[in-house]
Order: C-alpha cells, then sequence, then structure tokens
C-alpha cells in the first residue's frame, strides 16, 4: 500500500471508531443527547466532562482492534485544556457552536513528508462524502503549520475529533508552538495546589 492509500485507511478507521464510539456513547439512551451547534450557553459544562472521562477510560478498546497500517499518536483532551476552551470561547463577543471550537476532545497526529502532505489535500474533497468528514484546513499561524481533518459523522450530537498532518519538517516548530501556545492552561500555581 502507497502512503496515501495509508493516510486513507487511517482517515477511513478513524472515522469508524468515531461512529462506534459516539453510537455506543450516545445512542444507548443511558446519556442525554445534546445538540452540539449550539453555544456554550446550550451544552452543560457537565456534558462535556463527561464525555471526556469516558473517552479517555475506553478508546484504547477501539483503537486495539482498528486496522491502522501506519504510525499515529493520538491524546484525549485534558479536563485543564477543555476548561481553557470553555473560558476562552465563552468569553468572546462572537458566539460559536461548541462542536466547531471543542472539535479535538480527541485527537490523532501523524507526519508525512511534504509532497505526500499535498497529495492527501488534492483527495480530501473527494473523500469528504466517502468516509463522512465534517471539514478540513491547513493551519499556518503564529509558527505552527499543519493539516487539521475534522469527523463527526454528519451528526450534531456526536462531539467531533482530529486528525493532524504535519509536515516532517514542521515537527520541532510545531511541538515549540504547542508548549507556548497550547499548554498555557497550566500554571505554576496550579501545579503547586494540585501538589498539596
Amino acid at each position: 500500500m502507497n502512503k496515501i492509500d495509508l493516510v486513507k485507511q487511517l482517515v477511513s478507521e478513524i472515522n469508524r471508531l468515531h461512529f462506534a464510539f459516539s453510537n455506543d456513547y450516545f445512542e444507548t439512551g443511558k446519556v442525554e443527547k445534546v445538540n452540539l451547534s449550539r453555544t456554550i450557553k446550550s451544552v452543560p459544562i457537565s456534558h462535556i466532562y463527561h464525555y471526556r472521562l469516558t473517552l479517555h477510560e475506553s478508546i484504547n478498546d477501539y483503537l486495539m482492534i482498528a486496522d491502522i497500517d501506519l504510525r499515529y499518536f493520538y491524546r484525549v483532551k485534558t479536563r485543564e485544556s477543555i476548561d481553557d476552551k470553555i473560558v476562552r470561547f465563552s468569553e468572546r463577543d462572537d458566539q460559536y457552536p461548541v462542536n466547531n471550537w471543542l472539535n479535538d476532545i480527541f485527537g490523532a497526529r501523524i507526519t508525512l513528508k511534504r509532497d505526500d502532505i499535498a497529495s492527501v489535500m488534492d483527495m480530501l474533497d473527494d473523500w469528504q462524502d466517502v468516509l463522512n468528514l465534517k471539514n478540513w484546513y491547513l493551519r499556518e499561524k503564529e509558527g505552527y503549520r499543519g493539516l487539521h481533518i475534522y469527523f463527526k459523522n454528519k451528526n450534531n450530537f456526536y462531539f467531533p475529533w482530529e486528525l493532524q498532518i504535519w509536515d516532517e519538517q514542521d515537527v520541532q516548530r510545531n511541538i515549540q508552538n504547542h508548549e507556548k501556545f497550547k499548554r498555557n492552561f497550566v500554571s505554576l500555581s496550579t501545579l503547586e495546589r494540585d501538589a498539596s
């Protein structure tokens, strides 16, 4: 299988896992469904926290049986990072739907050569309907560069998931950027309070 086919396989599997987990979580009748196309004022914070905790506790059960032949990394967003996003987006004058900004509670990442990323970008329009992609864009901001792809299976009750594709040459700069801008919710006072 060539690199682009491997990426398509990964995108397809993340989408399948997103649907399986979301279906298992939201379609059992055990959890209230909340329309995430509304602003944060209409989405209970406890709904977000419960989803994040359940995902964190069970994601490996889903990933262990995934058909993925490409090396990838993943994380489940921390509660502190979610709180940081909630505060930032709650304070904005222009309010956005929750599923537009809390779209990465689960995030996976791969690195590719620049030419392979260009080839993937050329294929995304063709993959959108076939693989149920929400949207994608090339983010270039404050020294960070990465292709972001989002999954929500056309359902406003499911939290979107994210796949980031980084150019192999951008890895060090992107990591430094994340350390500078994405981890600012961890302060020394928080660490000291948690240690006591």
